[in-house]
């Protein structure tokens, strides 16, 4: 049972992202990057490709590979994201855009309806990983790929904690920031065998990442507390500035059904 006060994990990404969706529109952080332009490249190696946006947020992902698609479906839990990329896509002329509402967790299409399974800085809010990553790998076909983007968190346990506190007191919708390797170890239990294909890291300038999301006064001097009692191995890994601005790591993640074992048994 949950009131009002104590809103449900769903609940509370929709508390979180619902008044936010033109903010995240026009950040920088989501509308640009060379992984946009990576997506686009992976999704026009595959012909006339369905592709479904996981998590697609303001629509960036979607909006980005929309040209080189047959057909893009971005699904979002949050209504009021899915307007945005409505109207986002009406203003660009991308017609083959289609919004969808539904969890990562309980997709609502057909086994094997698309080539492209896509998801970019969503993933770290999803309540149940391998229930959505089942779920991925039930609705691609056979050939189908996947390619995630999102934060990883760190191996190490210090560096780690203080990266989900930070997240989760500047967004109480945050889930977790997976690592690298649990990411892989996720996909591969989900019949997906992965690969980190390319790592970098993500400079985040406080003022507009506390705004973006509308985080409460009291959260922000929490996060400004921790970050300045963080031991200075901390500071330098997230390469922490004086304004509180920091750097996080970020991954793209790669699969494709397993399906060689199926096929080497037949011959």
């Amino acid at each position: 049972m949950h009131s009002d006060s104590t809103p449900a994990h769903s609940e509370s990404v929709e508390r979180s992202f619902g008044p936010r969706a033109n903010a995240y529109l026009s950040s920088a952080v989501h509308a640009q990057g060379e992984d946009l332009a990576a997506l686009r490249s992976l999704v026009a190696s595959t012909p006339e490709a369905h592709v479904l946006d996981l998590g697609c947020g303001a629509g960036h992902v979607s909006f980005a590979v929309a040209p080189v698609a047959a057909e893009v479906t971005a699904c979002d839990l949050t209504p009021t994201m899915l307007e945005t990329v409505q109207a986002a896509a009406r203003e660009r002329a991308l017609s083959n855009i289609a919004t969808r509402q539904a969890s990562a967790e309980q997709l609502p299409f057909a086994d094997a309806s698309f080539d492209w399974v896509l998801s970019r800085y969503s993933a770290h809010h999803w309540r149940n990983v391998p229930q959505a990553l089942a779920e991925v790998r039930r609705v691609l076909r056979p050939a189908g790929r996947v390619c995630f983007i999102d934060v990883v968190g760190s191996a190490d346990p210090l560096f780690d904690t203080h990266l989900q506190a930070v997240e989760l007191l500047r967004d109480p919708s945050h889930v977790r920031n997976y690592s690298a390797q649990e990411w892989l170890t996720l996909f591969a239990a989900a019949g997906l065998p992965a690969q980190v294909t390319h790592e970098w890291r993500l400079p985040l300038e406080f003022a507009s990442w506390v705004a973006r999301i509308g985080t409460p006064e009291p959260r922000i001097a929490a996060i400004r507390t921790l970050w300045a009692a963080a031991p200075a191995e901390v500071r330098e890994h997230y390469a922490l500035a004086p304004d509180g601005s920091f750097q996080l790591a970020v991954a793209r993640i790669e699969a494709i059904p397993a399906l060689l074992p199926l096929q080497l048994s037949s011959l």
